[in-house]
C-alpha cells in the first residue's frame, strides 16, 4: 500500500529553520521600533464573525466578496482573519479601551488570509504587521502612523522606497467623486479589463487600483479626488504635509492612491519599492475615522497602516539585505564513553542557568563525527570529555575559532566562558 503525501495548501508555506531566524529578526525590529513610538502590542483571534468583516471592510469589497475563508458551526458564521484594522477596532470597542484615557496606540504582528491566486510576495497564508491610533482626528496622528511604519523599514536597511500619499476626503466628497469616476469610465466600459468593468458600477475606485495594461491610458486621464475634497478634508491633508515636511520624510502626492478599502477617510498613503516590481506595495494605510462607529462603538477617528512581512523580506532579498546572524551555539559537548554523556546530560541544565547556549551529541557518534556537528553547529567553545578528563577533574576547553584548546578545570572554563561570551 503506497503511504501517503501531505503538503501544504495552495498559498500556504511552510517557514523552516534558517529561514525562520530572518522573520525573528523582522519582529524583534518591529517590536523595538513600536517601543519607541509607544505604541502597545495587541493580538487577536484568527477566527472573527463574517459579518464584522463584512461591515468594516465593506460588502462589495473583493476580499469580501470572493477572497475569505469562510466557515459555518451552528448558527455562528466565521472567517479567517484577511486584514487586522477590524478586528482591533472590535477589540477597543468590546473592551471599552477607550476608557484608559488618551489615545489609543497599538500595534500587531500576525498571519492573515485571502484566497486569492498566490503571487509574488503573497500568499493565501500571509503575515502582517501594523499599527492603529484610536481616537485622535489630528493630522500629527497620521504622520506618526507614517513615521512609525518608515522606521521599521529604515532599520531593516531597505532604502530604495518612496511613500506616496494623497487624500479621500470625508463620505460626502467621497460620494461626489465615486459618481465622477462611474461618468467618465461608463463610456469606455468596453475598452476596460474584465476586472475593472466589474469594479465600475461596485467600487469605482478600485479600477484606480488597477494593473491592467489595457486600463492605464484611462486611468491616467481620470478625475482626481482632490477636486471634489471640501474646505475642511483639504486643510487636514495640507497639515499631514506640512508634518512631513517639517519631520523631513519626503513623500509624492498620487492624485489616483485611493486605497481598496471601504472605511478609509481623508488620509491614505503607501509605501512602495521598485524592486518588488508589479506588485510593489510594501505597507499602505490611512485614516478610517467611520469604522469604530460601524462596528458598534461611539464615533471615534482613527488612522492605521498594514505592510506584508513577506513583502518585507522579498525587498530585502533583492537588495542583497541579511536580517539574520548565522546559527551559533556557545557550547557544545563532545563526549567520549557512557560515563562521560551522563556527565554531560547533567551539565548541560548548568551551563544554560548561567546563560549560555549549549548542546552534544544526541545519536552516540565517533568522536570525529562530533566535532564535525560542532562545526555545523557553528559551536564557539566544545568541550571533550572522556574518563580520563572526569577521573582528572579537567577537560579540554577548545576555541573553535582560534584553533586553541587547554586542559582546565570546570571552574575555569566557566570562568572563560563569562569573560569572553
Amino acid at each position: 500500500m503506497a503511504q501517503p503525501k501531505y503538503r501544504t495548501h495552495v498559498g500556504m508555506v511552510d517557514i523552516l529553520p534558517g529561514e525562520v531566524e530572518k522573520w525573528q529578526a523582522v519582529e524583534r525590529i518591529i517590536h523595538e521600533e513600536a517601543k519607541k513610538f509607544n505604541f502597545e502590542e495587541i493580538r487577536t483571534p484568527i477566527l472573527e464573525q463574517t459579518e464584522l468583516i463584512a461591515r468594516g471592510i465593506g460588502q462589495l469589497t473583493d476580499i469580501v466578496s470572493k477572497e475569505m475563508f469562510a466557515f459555518e458551526r451552528g448558527d455562528d458564521q466565521y472567517v479567517l482573519r484577511p486584514e487586522c484594522t477590524a478586528p482591533v477596532v472590535r477589540a477597543f470597542v468590546g473592551h471599552h479601551l477607550e476608557q484608559r484615557g488618551g489615545t489609543q496606540n497599538l500595534y500587531y504582528i500576525g498571519p492573515m488570509f485571502r484566497a486569492e491566486k498566490p503571487q509574488k510576495g503573497r500568499q493565501r497564508q500571509f503575515h502582517q504587521f501594523g499599527a492603529e491610533i484610536l481616537g485622535s482626528d489630528d493630522p500629527i496622528a497620521d504622520v506618526e502612523c507614517m513615521a512609525f511604519m518608515i522606521s521599521v523599514y529604515d532599520r531593516v536597511g531597505i532604502s530604495n522606497m518612496s511613500l506616496k500619499i494623497n487624500s479621500v476626503g470625508d463620505p460626502e466628497s467621497r460620494e461626489a467623486y465615486k459618481q465622477a469616476l462611474i461618468d467618465y469610465f461608463t463610456p469606455h466600459k468596453d475598452e476596460l479589463s474584465e476586472v475593472s468593468q466589474n469594479r465600475l458600477e461596485k467600487n469605482p475606485l478600485r479600477i484606480l487600483d488597477s494593473k491592467e495594461e489595457e486600463d492605464q491610458p484611462f486611468i491616467e486621464d481620470a478625475p482626481v479626488i482632490g477636486d471634489f475634497l471640501n474646505e475642511e478634508s483639504s486643510q487636514h491633508y495640507a497639515k499631514v504635509k506640512q508634518y512631513l515636511n517639517e519631520l523631513g520624510i519626503s513623500y509624492e502626492e498620487d492624485p489616483h492612491l485611493v486605497r481598496g478599502l471601504d472605511y478609509y477617510t481623508r488620509t491614505a498613503f503607501e509605501l512602495i519599492s521598485p524592486d518588488l516590481g508589479a506588485q510593489d506595495a510594501l505597507a499602505g494605510g490611512g485614516r478610517y475615522d467611520l469604522l469604530v462607529e460601524e462596528v458598534g462603538g461611539q464615533p471615534t477617528p482613527a488612522v492605521g497602516f498594514a505592510a506584508g512581512i513577506e513583502r518585507l523580506l522579498l525587498a530585502c532579498k533583492e537588495m542583497d539585505i541579511e536580517l539574520s546572524e548565522p546559527k551559533s551555539v556557545d557550547l557544545y559537548i563532545v563526549t567520549i564513553g557512557d560515563k562521560a554523556r551522563s556527565w554531560a546530560i547533567q551539565q548541560l541544565p548548568e551551563f544554560r542557568k548561567k546563560g549560555f547556549s549549549a548542546t552534544m551529541d544526541y545519536a552516540g557518534r565517533s568522536i570525529k563525527s562530533q566535532m564535525k556537528d560542532a562545526d555545523r553547529e557553528n559551536a564557539r567553545y566544545t568541550i571533550i570529555v572522556g574518563e580520563n578528563e572526569l577521573n582528572e577533574g579537567k577537560f579540554t576547553f577548545r576555541d573553535m575559532e582560534a584553533s586553541e584548546e587547554n586542559q582546565l578545570p570546570l571552574d575555569e572554563i566557566y570562568g572563560r566562558l563569562k569573560k569572553k561570551l
